[in-house]
């Protein structure tokens, strides 16, 4: 049992039958009245983020929350079909499930399954991947002062803003969770 004097952010807790994980928190103690802590949390289960506030001395159980390294293997008809790397067990999840955490991951990559009471409710991409350009626009020289990209097209299909310096054929490194470009490989 976790008290909300005790909340963190990350935290993963059962709170009126939903799974749901701390975005933010912020004890607070006005002037005049019994203090309290002010949350955002997210259902991780269908994603939506609701603000609540709670006594210090409130306590929920903490959810345990299964994360395991699957092979994600391909894609056949709306299904994303993932390997138990130690067991070989199949898993096919539907696209509901899954979202736009593969947009930058290829077959054969290792991603986390994250399952609470053995349901599959999302899969996190690696946090960095790299990924060959497949199509994008020359960059000109003189084009601009600094800072300037243009749009790439990635071998997964995804879209990704890069510098002007990049071509056709080069190794990129992207931040998944932004979709961001960090650095040619």
């Amino acid at each position: 049992m976790i008290s909300a004097g005790d909340f963190r952010n990350g935290i993963t807790l059962e709170i009126d039958g939903q799974v749901v994980q701390i975005l933010e928190f912020q004890h607070v103690k006005p002037g005049k009245g019994a203090a309290f802590v002010r949350t955002k949390l997210k259902n991780v289960i269908n994603g939506g983020v609701v603000e609540r506030t709670f006594r210090p001395t409130e306590k929920f159980p903490a959810a345990r929350i299964d994360r395991v390294d699957m092979q994600y293997l391909y894609e056949d008809g709306g299904l994303f079909n993932f390997m138990n790397t130690e067991n070989y067990e199949q898993v096919a999840l539907n696209s509901d499930i899954i979202g736009d955490a593969l947009k930058f991951v290829k077959e054969n990559e290792i991603c986390k399954v994250c399952s609470y009471n053995g349901s599959v409710f999302s899969v996190e991409a690696p946090l960095f991947v790299e990924l060959e350009i497949t199509d994008t626009e020359p960059g000109f020289k003189g084009d601009t002062a600094t800072g300037a990209t243009k749009p790439a097209t990635v071998e997964t299909g995804a879209t990704v803003n890069v510098p002007l310096f990049v071509e056709i054929g080069d190794k990129i490194k992207i931040d998944t969770r932004t979709g961001e470009y960090l650095s040619r490989v």
